[in-house]
């Protein structure tokens, strides 16, 4: 496979690792760093207030969704300029965005619906990661973002079998969930941070000679 982009929004989900792809990642490691920290903050709300109602729960998890994806898509348009893969990322930020969108547009969803809509999203979401990891260099981090697929897929599924859970019990899920996942997305961003100065630092030594 030609190792040259151009700018195109495929999707190569079977394919092997992908360069171009990684370095874009590696250059926008502060995205994920947020997007961990973010998850982190949200984990840590549903943890230390689990008694919220179900209405503040649909509205946290509403604004925490749309963040999530307007992260995903700046790091997508960033590729973009660059003429690199973008289409998994502006895909999730996409799905994150709809997950978002509906929770506000129907913010007295009950609690089954909501636990449902929350599933989908994970699914999904859990899909692009873990497909987009097999396209991420192995010394990128590559396994901390599939760990991260699965952690949402798992969550997903676990939500599917057990929709009728208590909004208390769903909150604890919720809330675990985001820690596990955000710490995950923060090793990551720590890894893609050290891949990107590796790279600059090697590119500045090619300047010099």
């Amino acid at each position: 496979m030609s190792t040259s982009y151009t700018g195109q929004s495929d999707f190569p989900f079977m394919s092997g690792a992908d360069s171009n792809m990684s370095e874009a990642l590696a250059r926008n490691w502060w995205a994920m760093a947020l997007r961990g920290v973010l998850a982190i903050v949200f984990g840590v709300i549903a943890l230390v207030v689990p008694g919220v109602t179900m209405l503040s729960l649909v509205i946290v998890f509403a604004a925490y969704a749309l963040v999530d994806g307007v992260l995903a898509i700046v790091a997508a348009v960033r590729s973009a300029r660059r003429h690199e893969r973008w289409g998994l990322l502006v895909l999730e930020g996409v799905v994150d965005i709809a997950a978002g969108v509906l929770a506000f547009l129907w913010p007295g969803l009950t609690i089954v619906i909501f636990v449902l809509l929350v599933a989908a999203w994970a699914i999904v979401t859990g899909v692009l990661m873990t497909a987009a990891a097999f396209r991420l260099q192995l010394d990128h981090g590559r396994w901390w973002f599939a760990l991260g697929g699965l952690a949402s897929l798992v969550y997903g599924v676990l939500l599917v079998i057990a929709p009728l859970i208590g909004a208390l019990v769903l909150t604890w899920w919720l809330g675990a969930y985001a820690l596990i996942f955000g710490v995950l997305m923060l090793i990551l961003a720590f890894r893609l941070r050290a891949k990107y100065a590796e790279g600059r630092h090697a590119g500045l030594a090619q300047g010099a000679a």
